[in-house]
């Protein structure tokens, strides 16, 4: 086999490819056994058609997906997949790019899959955004119905995003809210990883089915756990360090940001190990978690520099402190969650403490 080549269609080198396929299972939460399958998944003869719609969005997702490393953007799309129409990255323009999208809709009605992005305009009938003469709620109607699979990519696609803000006067919502009768994979934020994208993708293309979802409709290998859980300054919370303003000595010392506003608690993403570009995310970068991957972030999760209200934090060596700042935001459970991961930090403080003592105790 040519270093450059593997099964003559993937043009990467094997190390590359098996890295890209260990790197999904690994995403997908899936053992060893899995690697083989999704080998031989991308690599059949068959490439799943993809047509990407642009509807109210900032391309922001696009521009993350153009960052992937694993796979990289042109392996996916010359590649693993066939993506017949999207229209920041095709060629055809106009006329010609319309029949693009139709010519692959019909040849292809129940195998394709749909990817969405941005939010869908209702307020009116649709008609702040519109792409060829159609409102996008048309053609979100017309298209959908004939997916094999659809996916939101983005938080506007999934909840409306920042175009659903109050007073949302665009009538902005989520796809879900518009298809009710095919199953809708959301891959939320703002924006989201694309190694959440693509792994959905590969796993689809490995198993012939959607993975598990969460009640959301968010991908439970991707947002199945709480960022607070596994966030690399979450043994500073247990420890009372926090940073108490930006740019202060806890803030250079990489202290936990939850006093600052940090929404970590209350949001589900695996922002801190998927990272983005494999290099960094906002809390490791020093700026607290915003809450994009929850619905109605824009107004639920702001202000966004004042930290979660009626919370009892830990000051350090078992004592706990009130919130001195009351936000206005709110997550039912949110609280008691912090609380109770508090508490498992001071519980193992004075169990230490007890054990220090006994010692103690028993060398006199």
């Amino acid at each position: 086999m040519k270093e450059k080549e593997l099964h003559g269609k993937l043009s990467l080198s094997r190390r590359r490819f098996l890295k890209v396929c260990a790197s999904a299972a690994a995403a997908l939460g899936l053992g060893s056994e899995a690697v083989p399958k999704i080998a031989e998944a991308v690599t059949s003869p068959k490439r799943p058609p993809v047509i990407w719609l642009h509807f109210m969005e900032c391309t922001g997702c696009s521009e993350s997906l153009l960052r992937a490393d694993s796979p990289d953007l042109a392996t996916l799309i010359l590649d693993l997949v066939s993506l017949d129409y999207h229209e920041t990255l095709m060629a055809a323009a106009g006329h010609q790019a319309e029949k693009s999208l139709m010519d692959s809709v019909e040849a292809n009605a129940g195998k394709f899959v749909l990817v969405v992005e941005g939010a869908v305009c209702t307020g009116d009938g649709g008609v702040y955004c519109k792409v060829a003469g159609k409102t996008n709620l048309e053609t979100l109607e017309e298209i959908a119905p004939k997916a094999g699979a659809i996916i939101a990519v983005g938080t506007c696609a999934t909840f409306g995003g920042i175009q659903a803000a109050a007073p949302n006067p665009t009538g902005a919502v989520g796809v879900r809210d518009v298809i009710k009768n095919k199953p809708v994979v959301n891959i939320a934020g703002c924006p989201p990883s694309p190694n959440n994208f693509l792994s959905t993708v590969l796993y689809y293309l490995t198993y012939g089915r959607l993975p598990a979802l969460d009640e959301l409709g968010r991908p439970k290998f991707a947002y199945g756990r709480k960022i607070h859980d596994h966030c690399e300054r979450r043994p500073h919370f247990d420890e009372g360090r926090f940073v108490e303003s930006f740019g202060d000595e806890g803030h250079k010392a990489g202290y936990c940001l939850y006093k600052v506003g940090c929404k970590g608690p209350a949001t589900f993403a695996n922002c801190p190990v998927q990272r983005f570009c494999d290099v960094n995310w906002p809390v490791g970068a020093g700026h607290g978690c915003i809450g994009c991957t929850e619905p109605g972030f824009w107004d639920r999760m702001s202000p966004f520099y004042e930290h979660l209200p009626d919370v009892r934090i830990p000051a350090g060596d078992g004592i706990y402190v009130e919130a001195e700042k009351i936000g206005k935001w709110a997550v039912a459970g949110a609280a008691a969650a912090l609380a109770g991961h508090a508490a498992l930090g001071v519980g193992k403080k004075v169990l230490d403490s007890r054990k220090c003592s006994s010692d103690s105790g028993k060398e006199d």
